[in-house]
């Protein structure tokens, strides 16, 4: 009995730099911003306890819902289409070619940039006067090209097609997913006649099932918590249609001082991306497929 009371002492011990670390820099700040959600805190005050006032006030805040309206918007846009380019790469990079280990590479590089140097690159690309992009189209014939994150209509969509810049570590996983399926099974499609599509449709993507679930939930995270390339990019203009949720949370917090707000709003962040991950995974009952080792 003394040993193993040693030895839990032992363990203890050399764990504890890990959960003073925890403790102090992540189950600290998220219990007081538990409590901050219930105050009227100005940051620069003693927070003062008002219940449920910033909740009910968030019901009633325009601003709040243009926030939620827009990063649903990104959400339903970016997400699936991410996605979709990604395991397409991925099906693309699978396939033996020449310059594979270099296609590979290139693809995967705009995920190490950092996001304040994309922003500057997208900056430029997208400049409706002086932009690259614009350039090729007027090249090609259009004679008003859109004028991309200074146009109301097109603000959103060009923040959607910059996210596709980042899809080189969801192809990664994918291609990892790609190489774990057993060639049995492809062979055995080839036997029975199946084209490319019905391999693709009946044995790839079940075979990759689980992977398409994990990345679908990092998605739901990642695209409900962008906040870096739009608020250094358009600040959320023009208009406000570019005013994503975090930007709203930034704003209040370090803009208006209001923390306790800003803290109602980010526990309303988190409920709602358990909601949307606890149906993610209430529907891969149907669709993940997991093989048996």
């Amino acid at each position: 009995m003394r040993s193993e009371t040693k030895n839990l002492f032992k363990g203890l011990g050399f764990i504890s730099p890990w959960l003073i670390g925890f403790s102090a820099f992540t189950l600290l700040p998220i219990s007081l911003s538990l409590y901050y959600s219930f105050c009227n805190y100005p940051l620069i005050q003693k927070p003062v306890f008002v219940g449920l006032a910033n909740y009910r006030g968030l019901m009633h805040d325009s601003i709040f819902w243009t926030a939620n309206y827009n990063t649903f918007i990104y959400a339903i846009l970016a997400l699936p289409a991410g996605l979709f380019i990604a395991l397409a790469l991925a099906l693309f990079l699978n396939v033996r070619i020449r310059g594979q280990a270099i296609y590979r590479t290139l693809i995967f590089l705009p995920s190490l940039i950092p996001a304040v140097a994309s922003a500057m690159l997208w900056l430029w690309l997208f400049n409706s006067k002086l932009g690259l992009v614009n350039f090729v189209l007027r090249g090609l014939g259009m004679k008003d090209p859109p004028g991309w994150l200074t146009d109301v209509r097109w603000a959103l969509p060009s923040l959607v097609i910059i996210s596709f810049w980042g899809v080189g570590n969801t192809v990664i996983i994918f291609l990892a997913g790609l190489q774990d399926v057993p060639s049995e099974l492809f062979e055995a499609a080839d036997l029975d006649g199946a084209s490319k599509l019905q391999t693709l449709r009946h044995v790839t993507l079940p075979s990759i099932s689980p992977v398409i679930f994990f990345n679908l939930i990092m998605g739901i995270i990642g695209t409900l918590q962008v906040f870096v390339l739009p608020f250094i990019m358009t600040q959320g203009g023009p208009g406000r249609a570019t005013y994503l949720y975090t930007e709203y949370m930034y704003d209040n917090a370090f803009g208006y001082l209001k923390m306790g707000y800003c803290s109602a709003m980010a526990w309303l962040q988190l409920l709602v991306v358990l909601a949307l991950t606890g149906i993610a995974f209430w529907s891969s009952r149907r669709w993940v497929h997991y093989q048996d080792r």
